[in-house]
């Protein structure tokens, strides 16, 4: 089992950045993949971003390319979402999540954080 624990949400203006971290504790990635999800007031939990744990390769949801920035941190067992030009469109509770990536795509595994808020105000 891994527990995932996010942070770094908040209430932010339009245009704004921030940073969330996932920190993994337990039986942690090895080989899978790190993603991140967000899911707004009355709408369908979305894909976001998604890093390979050993490669370090990523995939993106198109509406956040260029904007925001997946990481790892293999030693402290950490993920970090750098959102920059944050938009009122990207308000949601954002989750981290265990998984795998084939062929460039993210496949979720039904590990999941308890989820941070993100507001951003216009």
């Amino acid at each position: 089992q891994v527990q995932l624990v996010e942070s770094g949400g908040g209430l932010v203006q339009d245009g704004e950045s921030l940073r969330l971290s996932c920190a993994a504790t337990g039986r942690t990635f090895s080989s899978e993949a790190m993603g991140w999800f967000r899911q707004a007031p009355a709408k369908e939990r979305e894909f976001v971003a998604g890093i390979s744990w050993s490669h370090g390769s990523t995939v993106y949801a198109d509406s956040v390319k260029g904007r925001f920035t997946i990481t790892r941190d293999n030693a402290k067992n950490t993920g970090y979402l750098q959102m920059n030009g944050l938009k009122p469109d990207d308000t949601a509770v954002y989750y981290c999540n265990k998984g795998t990536i084939v062929g460039g795509i993210y496949y979720g595994m039904n590990y999941w954080g308890k989820g941070t808020l993100v507001t951003v105000s216009s």
